[in-house]
């Protein structure tokens, strides 16, 4: 502040500041403001946990449903192993999101509670001691400024008010002057209410001089003490943005999932599997599981045996159980015979002309929502049965089950006595009619 009060200098200039009469409180406030921002930021950190639970859950779900509809789906071989791998990085990224999440939680969080814990000190009353104190020193630093500061104000009012009146007697002692109707003697006192003015302001002014500088000897010590009291909260605060900056490289340090080195090492891990697709060696497969390198018992002649006419191939089956159905029937819909990766879950007919070739089945059918591994057999139509006796399936496509098993019948008994179902776990195959009944 300067060494006189310039009324002149504007009240604008100087309302607003700091050294203002109660203005020190915004100061005070800081430590409101400071333990609520410690509270903003613990809020702000258990909202980002939620999302990276989310994600994490999701990329879970996402992974275990594409993972089975894959598994039961027309793909095979090494391809179908980099595909699921892309499954597998979902599952392992989904537990990084949720470390993420355990880390802001039990890490961050609780830092910056414990934190705002120790330096801030409610009180029983209400408030915070370190603001009380605060508050305390400033009205301390203040009150001997403060008082001169109101006496001189009075002093200026009084100042002001005398030379507004001696401005109004000397307006009028000019008026009277001029008017015929003022006689001398009216003028006379026109005059000496003039003069009186006069003297009432200059005691006025030099009372108000006096009590300003009287404050201005006042200023430095209460300048003194104010920067005092400030750079104690200055030096709080200067705590409390050094651990928010210290806390908020921690909480970068565990969203950065890029310097997680289990982070990398998933990618890297992806990668080779999808590498490491063989085209040839799946082909290969295929061919010797499903294509021209498989076994065939070629016909060939064989003599009348009227002992294996109408013996049925051997079949393991509990006791009491009724006899399995003779294996050598034709086979339903979806050709035993002829098995491709693609019955994996579905079964199509192999009987079809060169004119009627089947139709691909497309991404883009039912408004590009459909999923190319699910159709009729995986939307639950069916007869639901109950298992009679133990059934161990002996071939291939057939199923498997023990009594009192539910399974879903998805083909009507055929004329050799099977049926096609489909178990719980979603397995589907043959198996014998006459062991199972309606539930």
């Amino acid at each position: 502040m300067s060494g006189s009060y310039d009324e002149s200098a504007g009240a604008d200039d100087t309302m607003d500041s700091f050294w203002e009469v109660g203005h020190y409180k915004r100061v005070v406030k800081r430590f409101d403001d400071g333990h609520r921002l410690c509270n903003d930021l613990m809020g702000c950190l258990q909202e980002r946990a939620k999302i990276e639970k989310a994600y994490g859950d999701q990329l879970t779900a996402w992974s275990k449903r594409w993972r089975q509809l894959i598994e039961k789906g027309p793909q095979y071989g090494s391809v179908e192993r980099a595909w699921l791998a892309v499954m597998t990085e979902a599952e392992k990224v989904s537990e990084l999101h949720q470390e993420v999440k355990n880390g802001l939680l039990n890490d961050d969080v609780e830092k910056v509670k414990n934190w705002q814990k120790e330096a801030y000190h409610k009180q029983m009353i209400g408030g915070f001691k370190e603001a009380k104190e605060a508050e305390e020193g400033f009205k301390k630093a203040q009150k001997p400024w403060a008082k001169k500061m109101k006496e001189m104000e009075a002093a200026k009012k009084t100042y002001h008010m005398a030379c507004k009146e001696e401005k109004l007697a000397a307006t009028r002692e000019a008026n009277g002057k001029t008017e015929a109707s003022v006689t001398p003697d009216q003028q006379k006192k026109l005059h000496e209410k003039v003069d009186k003015c006069k003297q009432d302001v200059q005691k006025a002014k030099e009372k108000y001089e006096k009590s300003l500088e009287e404050l201005n000897k006042c200023t430095p010590q209460y300048t003194e003490s104010m920067e005092q009291v400030f750079d104690q909260c200055q030096q709080h605060e200067v705590k409390r943005l050094t651990f928010l900056k210290e806390a908020l490289l921690d909480i970068k340090r565990h969203l950065n999932l890029t310097e997680n080195q289990s982070y990398s090492t998933i990618y890297r891990e992806l990668e080779r599997t999808i590498l490491a697709a063989n085209t040839q060696e799946d082909l290969k497969w295929f061919s010797n599981n499903h294509g021209p390198g498989m076994h065939m018992n070629w016909p060939a002649f064989e003599e009348y045996n009227p002992d294996q006419a109408n013996a049925a191939p051997k079949k393991k089956k509990p006791d009491g159980a009724p006899p399995t159905p003779s294996t050598d029937h034709v086979a339903p819909p979806g050709d035993r015979s002829s098995v491709s990766s693609y019955d994996k879950n579905q079964a199509y007919s192999t009987e079809w002309s060169d004119d009627e070739q089947p139709t691909a089945y497309s991404g883009n059918e039912n408004g590009g929502n459909g999923n190319s591994f699910e159709d009729d057999s995986s939307t639950g139509r069916g007869v639901r049965v109950r298992a009679l006796y133990d059934y161990e399936g002996q071939e291939q496509d057939e199923l498997s089950f023990k009594a009192g098993d539910e399974l879903t019948k998805t083909e009507d008994e055929d004329e050799q006595g099977w049926c096609r179902g489909r178990l719980d776990s979603g397995q589907e195959g043959l198996y014998p009619a006459n062991y199972v009944e309606p539930i």
